[in-house]
């Protein structure tokens, strides 16, 4: 029996387990069996959290329908909350092993449980020949054909592709026909995240986002933390946006300073239990 507990970030929900004391042999298998919501406990995916030898902590994520995935912007402060609360640390700062590098969490904590977290997502990237099927590794004036439409979109790199859609009005999106076909566009050799994106003004951006591996979810913290960088790259929105999505909201910080874009949210435990390996 494998001990499991299931959190979220704004909706953004997985299955976290603690890989020092239960080890997963097929993370690949379990994450397809696990996330069935009908057959299995139901989830984005699974979240593997162990020590680690360059920082305090390491994160394996494996989408719903196995692949492995770089970074978890949600993810990463549930990692934050499930480490401090289950008192494997008592560190308010963090750092985290991922695919994508290590990345720094502060824990805002109240009543000795922590309510929320700051992740420092790191330096956005514009350009990559590998994840980008063009010359120059970016989207300016490609057009993607998907759903009988033609999109523009910004390549944003949080640690995993994204690509940032500003539409005029989000509610007229089919998501769920869309959202696949450009994941899969050839535009992209390794998939991409897709974010649809309206611009609402004084900051505030609605998105809603088709993850690669996932599908439809209530929230993303990379693809937010990629929207607050499109828009102001796009002189849509200043440096600090307010990304509103499904399952509610994150604050984004594009440091002028630094280069570096951070993240605060909440993160949430909705339930324990035990699943048979």
């Amino acid at each position: 029996m494998i001990r499991f507990t299931k959190m979220h970030g704004l909706g953004n929900d997985y299955i976290y387990i603690n890989t020092d004391i239960y080890p997963i042999a097929n993370p690949k298998e379990f994450a397809i069996k696990w996330s069935k919501y009908h057959t299995g406990i139901g989830s984005d995916g699974i979240i593997l959290i162990s020590r680690s030898d360059v920082a305090d902590f390491r994160m394996r994520i494996f989408n719903a329908d196995g692949s492995e995935a770089m970074m978890c912007g949600n993810g990463s402060r549930c990692v934050g909350k499930y480490v401090y609360d289950k008192k494997l640390t008592d560190k308010k700062e963090i750092a985290l092993e991922t695919l994508s590098g290590i990345k720094h969490i502060s824990l805002n904590i109240e009543d000795n449980v922590v309510k929320s977290a700051t992740v420092d997502m790191g330096t956005p990237l514009t350009s990559n020949t590998q994840q980008v099927a063009t010359l120059s590794g970016n989207l300016d004036g490609q057009t993607i054909k998907a759903g009988g439409q033609e999109f523009t979109g910004t390549y944003i790199c949080m640690g995993n592709p994204h690509v940032v859609i500003f539409v005029d009005d989000i509610s007229g999106i089919p998501i769920h026909e869309i959202g696949p076909q450009i994941e899969y566009s050839p535009l992209f050799p390794e998939r991409t995240n897709v974010e649809f994106v309206e611009v609402k003004g004084n900051g505030v951006l609605r998105m809603r986002v088709w993850e690669r591996g996932s599908g439809i979810t209530q929230a993303c913290g990379t693809g937010a933390c990629a929207t607050a960088v499109a828009a102001f790259l796009t002189g849509k929105s200043t440096r600090s946006s307010r990304v509103i999505m499904d399952g509610g909201e994150l604050e984004i910080t594009y440091d002028e300073s630094t280069n570096r874009v951070l993240m605060n949210g909440p993160a949430e435990t909705v339930f324990e239990g035990c699943i048979d390996e």
